[in-house]
């Protein structure tokens, strides 16, 4: 699933990998849509995901991270801000972010931008990086050479094999001590007595064992190091 990028967005591609980041596809508004508000205020026309696959972004983070003597509030946000509104910025985009309210709809956007679809873990699933990937921002554009350059993308003709669809045992249902993902939906409270409890040392210290389950991706599996960052600040430790 390649995205064929104009110079300009291969360019910003190639800025953003500086980082562990990189575009994540872009899609046009329609007029069905209602879209949020561009630059100018004026409805957005374009917008361009940002994220990551795999643990990438890991090292820039951290060596972020150990410039600053107290620790920082929401350090994984603030760290992607200072990546990305400064591309915004020199782009004349208007940066919004997954913690922003009133929330952007990340996710079907993600759908729509990747042709992706959600695993039994809620975690859309990717055909290369398994459930290892995340949105970091967007880039959100009004009417303009970037809303031409998303629209002449090379996007792919058919969508992509969902591996879910091809995995029998469902292992991602079946790891986790809580049954968290066991039965329709996430089972949030389970989740976090467990994760509290003496019992969830390895969750806390690895991540979440359902994911780590999943036998799609595993290549590009997050460090155990970055997989308990997130897990800690999932569960308010």
């Amino acid at each position: 699933m390649t995205t064929v990028y104009s110079p300009a967005m291969a360019n910003l591609d190639r800025i953003l990998r500086r980082h562990g980041m990189m575009l994540r596809g872009a899609f046009l508004f329609s007029t069905s849509d209602t879209p949020p508000s561009g630059p100018t205020g004026a409805p957005a026309r374009a917008v361009l995901l940002i994220g990551h696959g795999g643990g990438g972004i890991w090292p820039h983070f951290v060596a972020w991270r150990a410039l600053f003597a107290k620790p920082v509030d929401h350090p994984l946000d603030t760290w992607s801000r200072g990546v990305i509104d400064p591309v915004a910025a020199a782009e004349g985009a208007r940066a919004v972010y997954p913690s922003d309210k009133p929330y952007m709809p990340f996710q079907q956007w993600a759908m729509r931008a990747e042709r992706l679809r959600p695993s039994p873990l809620g975690v859309l699933m990717h055909p290369e990086f398994g459930p290892w990937h995340a949105y970091r921002g967007a880039l959100i554009f009004g009417e303009g050479e970037v809303a031409e350059e998303v629209r002449a993308l090379n996007q792919p003709a058919a969508d992509p094999i969902h591996l879910c669809d091809l995995c029998v045992g469902k292992p991602c249902q079946k790891a986790c001590p809580a049954s968290a993902h066991a039965g329709e939906g996430f089972q949030y409270q389970n989740c976090l007595t467990h994760v509290h409890s003496p019992a969830g040392a390895a969750c806390r210290d690895t991540g979440c064992l359902d994911r780590n389950a999943c036998p799609h991706g595993a290549g590009w599996r997050y460090p155990a190091d970055m997989q308990a960052f997130i897990m800690k600040a999932f569960a308010g430790l």
